[in-house]
């Protein structure tokens, strides 16, 4: 086996990564240094500090990302309007590379032989680790316990024996929980009962959004400023990126907007169901659309949506860092540069209704689309346009009937 003196474990404070401290430590006889990355998960991350320690790591970081994660991952995706297969905002796909990268960071600091993570053989996260680290660092050694010959663990109950045998102490929470990924744009839920996709979600799976009995009888209006295809204030109220964001995620989780239900098709090739909470990024979408609508031309438009589905596929495969969406960066910033405006939406009962819409660079003029006499617009006009637009039409008809 390959020396290895050093590694950096990606650290959730979880079974899994719990024992992987001292499993790469018997196995590869090196010293483990912990990552943790704050996303915005919230409590996860109380008593992570001691835990590692006491697993085995020789040193552990706690790295805040969360102001990282939205302004150069969360809010660029949004500009592109990336949406994976309809329904999945890629809460945890863009999360991945935020984290690896201070992964890669951390190892060249502390001068690692390898990088370590726990995602499995099954899942797509490996495929987001492991792309980051070879962009950002193509000779550092990377270590996937679960797909390693030496890792022989294969349920819970074996994992939990193993930490028992070396005192490791273990995650407090429930046995049967659903598999769950959490950071400042969403919350998504796997396994279980969702196994099943005749299965409806249950209310108390939910942990951000409002069952729909609970929230209000009486609609909410929320307006949503942007500048250059950004957001930047809710309620004419300015606000810093991750303020903005946990205001709108409270706004929406009272009135039980975000829910997604998605049977996703994997990288790996497999189907999955996965069950996500989000309340400030539906929003958000949403706002940022109608603002489109009224500032994009035709064209641009209906571009945009062609580069918004293959910006959606990369960052679920993990190609954050690949030319492809770097360029792609490059023409959706070109299209922001007129989408500033005020959106003005009503929430009501896990639904977004429009309710209002302004921008200094609006392209709807009221005078061309007026029902009404309009002095910029000679309705005559249109017949030499449709003769034309309709030619290739009438000759292959003319060809028809000749035949005939």
């Amino acid at each position: 086996m390959e020396k290895i003196k050093k590694a950096v474990l990606a650290y959730s404070g979880g079974l899994d990564t719990s024992i992987m401290i001292a499993w790469l430590k018997e196995n590869y006889g090196c010293e483990v240094v912990c990552v943790c990355a704050d996303v915005g998960q919230g409590r996860e991350i109380k008593g992570l500090k001691e835990k590692a320690i006491k697993s085995g790591a020789s040193k552990i970081y706690i790295e805040n990302l969360t102001k990282e994660f939205v302004t150069d991952f969360i809010f660029p995706t949004l500009k592109a309007g990336a949406v994976y297969e309809k329904k999945y905002l890629l809460g945890t796909s863009f999360a991945r590379p935020v984290i690896a990268k201070r992964l890669v960071e951390i190892a060249q600091k502390e001068k690692a032989d390898a990088i370590a993570h726990g995602a499995t053989g099954k899942g797509n996260d490996q495929v987001r680790f492991e792309l980051t680290v070879k962009a950002l660092a193509p000779n550092i050694k990377i270590i996937a316990p679960w797909r390693d010959p030496l890792w022989t663990i294969k349920s819970r109950e074996e994992s939990i024996d193993y930490a028992n045998a070396r005192k490791i102490p273990l995650p407090v929470g429930k046995k049967n929980a659903y598999s769950m990924d959490r950071n400042i744009w969403h919350l998504s839920h796997e396994g279980m009962d969702l196994e099943n996709t005749w299965n409806e979600p249950k209310d108390n799976m939910f942990l951000i959004i409002r069952p729909l009995s609970k929230t209000p009888n009486k609609p909410e209006y929320v307006e949503i400023g942007f500048e250059k295809g950004v957001p930047i204030s809710v309620n004419s109220k300015k606000l810093a990126p991750v303020i903005l964001l946990e205001t709108l995620n409270y706004i929406g989780a009272r009135h039980g907007i975000g829910l997604a239900d998605l049977v996703e098709n994997r990288l790996v090739g497999m189907k999955s169901r996965g069950v996500y909470e989000n309340p400030a990024g539906s929003i958000l979408y949403y706002a940022h659309n109608e603002l489109e609508y009224l500032t994009l031309d035709r064209a641009t438009f209906h571009y945009k949506e062609i580069v918004s589905l293959r910006y959606a596929e990369l960052v679920y495969d993990g190609m954050w860092y690949s030319p492809l969406r770097e360029a792609l960066d490059a023409f959706v910033n070109e299209t922001q540069k007129t989408v500033t405006g005020t959106v003005r939406l009503k929430l009501y009962k896990g639904n977004i209704y429009s309710a209002g819409t302004k921008s200094p660079f609006s392209l709807y003029s009221t005078n061309l689309a007026t029902f009404g006499e309009s002095v910029d617009y000679n309705q005559s006009d249109a017949t030499g346009f449709i003769n034309l637009f309709g030619l290739p039409l009438k000759v292959r008809a003319s060809l028809k009937n000749k035949k005939k």
